[in-house]
């Protein structure tokens, strides 16, 4: 039996095209069905590695029972947040506004013209974790929209006259303080023995880092780089690090970084090497380039299509069971190994009993050598498990993701000076010009040869972020002048009238509101992005159209982020990198040959402009000329380059 899901590309809506639940993908002929039919809408939105939507749909949309319940009093429709960052963000609203909190699975219980009236996150089978059973829940609900859907339908009415009115409204509160806020906080929920910050599950959240480092850089604060260093430290030693392939899992459950949620996301993994790459530029440190290198290798080995975009995610499950494909018993090290499969064990925290549920997750955290050199080891481990179990791997290619890895690409190059990198990074660009733009219109995702119809802030202001970090470093005018050209494109199609920016185009939103994100979690929010691209673009071009949308930004965001500062740590940094701009080279070369060799010299977030020899920037000695300017003071010129 399969259902309509089966003409999707989305490998989320593919996952579940043989329920026997009757699943429609969202489309008008679902909200017609239901409404003709006088039925409530059970709307379900996940992602393909989130481990309990596995578990909602193995107990619930695989059962005969509840697909017959769903059937008979219920139209239901599925979406892949990822595909559609609207939709989720709407419903997981008025998830967190009915609950408390949000999560996926969501679920959300709707009339036919997409109002709510209930909503939550996993349901288990049978009433257990002081929830009611699926089933019970959806015959409870049944019955109300057959007795008092009137009720049930102001209801809806409230929650989304609630909910437009804290999207529309603004706030007046702001704060001169506001970075030294969020640093106050970050020290206060700073964990000094294990790293991180606050109670487990531990969330990498790398733009945190990111914008601790800058605030240390800027005020001399030791004790923020230290809270930086402490975390990459402990994450890279835990078992959220992947000793043997690379990359890192999504989070720590625990508050050691021992055991992971195991779903290894392409974001995570930009932002990750960005925040290595960054501290390692200001230590040089040797760990937190391998690091970096190791986490890039991998998503080259396993996250790229051979056309060269970047894979969403793979999952977290093998087998049915979360975590199988990473762990490994004493024994089985053991015989793989060979000899040194008992020194491996010791170093790596392998015993008998296991170090989680039996099994062993391999990390570093008891003992005092980071730096080991298993690399044979490591490659008969990472055969012997690829050939032991397989994961899943959503293969859908996302423009704003991929975007985050070009950065994260382009930056590890030039820190590394290792051009595999830098080529990564264009070839995927090439990739989402090629398959993601028609002129100026972007699109969200890409998969099976289709692209998806419909593309939102975050496509545009990742993708002028990756742009500018292409420009960095390759100098290549031409990747400027894009970045340019996207950035007035957002601002033409997403400017609000009261400030920042819509998530979706005005005129191109289907749903009760239009979300305006300013909040920086998992990733940062549009609008953070956005800011940091203003700054970037007018520190590089000295463009005042920038000076003016950079500080229009900045003032709304300062007041959107008055009452939680932390949570707005990239609009932060962006901020900080305003008010205390990074030097400015200009150069004039005497041969162009030289450019990729002198780039990967400057500091890494220097900016650069390159003009020709003219009256206002003549060559010094007849060689290549630098002009410097630090802070509100320019130096002479040189023909070479020296570091503060």
């Amino acid at each position: 039996m399969s259902n309509q899901l089966k003409y999707s590309t989305s490998p989320y809506l593919l996952q579940h095209a043989e329920n026997p639940v009757n699943w429609y993908m969202w489309s008008d002929e679902a909200f017609e069905t239901a409404k003709k039919g006088n039925k409530p809408i059970f709307l379900s939105i996940g992602y393909s590695t989130c481990h309990w939507c596995h578990v909602m749909a193995h107990e619930s949309f695989e059962d005969e029972k509840t697909a017959e319940i769903l059937n008979k009093y219920f139209v239901s429709i599925k979406v892949d947040r990822e595909e559609r960052p609207d939709i989720d963000s709407v419903y997981m609203a008025v998830c967190q506004a009915f609950t408390g909190s949000g999560g996926w699975p969501t679920s959300i219980f709707m009339t036919w013209d997409k109002k709510p009236f209930f909503a939550g996150t996993y349901f288990p089978v049978r009433s257990r974790y002081g929830m009611p059973g699926f089933s019970d829940l959806l015959m409870t609900i049944a019955e109300q929209w057959e007795k008092n859907q009137d009720k049930l339908l102001k209801s809806a009415d409230e929650i989304i006259a609630h909910l437009k009115n804290s999207n529309l409204n603004g706030k007046n509160n702001t704060s001169e303080y506001i970075v030294e806020d969020a640093v106050k906080h970050f020290k206060y929920i700073y964990d000094s023995i294990y790293g991180g910050f606050g109670r487990e599950p531990k969330f990498p959240t790398p733009h945190n880092l990111l914008f601790l480092m800058m605030y240390s850089k800027i005020s001399n604060d030791t004790l923020s780089m230290k809270m930086v260093e402490k975390t990459l430290i402990q994450m890279r030693k835990g078992g959220i690090f992947d000793h043997i392939g690379g990359g890192f899992s999504r989070y720590s459950t625990d508050k050691y970084f021992l055991a992971p949620h195991f779903e290894k996301m392409l974001y995570d993994n930009a932002l990750l090497i960005m925040a290595y790459s960054s501290v390692y530029s200001m230590t040089k440190t040797p760990i937190y380039l391998e690091t970096a290198e190791k986490t890039a290798n991998y998503i080259i080995r396993e996250m790229t299509s051979t056309d060269g975009g970047f894979y969403s995610a793979q999952d977290a499950d093998s087998d049915g069971v979360e975590g199988k494909f990473y762990t490994f018993t004493l024994d089985e090290i053991l015989n793989v190994l060979g000899e040194s499969g008992q020194r491996f064990a010791e170093v790596f925290d392998i015993t008998a009993n296991g170090n989680f549920e039996g099994v062993n997750i391999p990390n570093l955290l008891k003992s005092n050598d980071i730096d080991t050199d298993f690399s044979e080891e490591f490659q008969k481990l990472y055969e012997y498990r690829k050939n032991r179990t397989n994961l899943h791997l959503d293969d859908k290619i996302l423009l704003s993701w991929n975007s985050m890895m070009i950065a994260a690409m382009s930056t590890l190059y030039r820190i590394s000076k290792n051009e595999k990198y830098l080529k990564t990074a264009r070839n995927a660009q090439q990739f989402l010009e090629q398959n993601l733009c028609d002129s100026m219109q972007l699109y969200t995702s890409f998969r099976d040869g289709k692209r998806s119809d419909k593309a939102f802030l975050d496509d545009y202001a990742y993708y002028v972020s990756a742009l500018i970090e292409l420009y960095n470093s390759t100098l290549d005018r031409d990747y400027l002048n894009k970045a340019e050209l996207f950035c007035s494109e957002a601002v033409k199609r997403f400017t609000a009238e009261n400030g920042g920016f819509f998530l979706c185009q005005s005129d191109n939103s289907e749903l009760f509101m239009n979300p305006k994100e300013v909040y920086d979690g998992a990733i940062p929010s549009g609008n953070s992005v956005m800011a940091y691209n203003f700054v970037r673009l007018y520190q590089l071009t000295e463009d005042d159209k920038y000076r003016g949308l950079a500080e229009k930004q900045i003032a709304f965001l300062s007041e959107q982020a008055a009452d939680y500062p932390a949570g707005h740590s990239l609009f932060l940094l962006a901020k900080l990198l305003y008010e205390n701009p990074p030097e400015h080279v200009t150069i004039v070369f005497k041969n162009k040959n030289d450019l990729s060799e002198i780039r990967t010299k400057l500091p890494l977030l220097a900016n650069i402009s390159v003009v020709n020899e003219s009256e206002k920037y003549p060559l010094l000695n007849k060689k290549t000329t630098y002009y410097v300017c630090r802070g509100h003071m320019c130096l002479p010129p040189v023909n070479e380059y020296i570091a503060e």
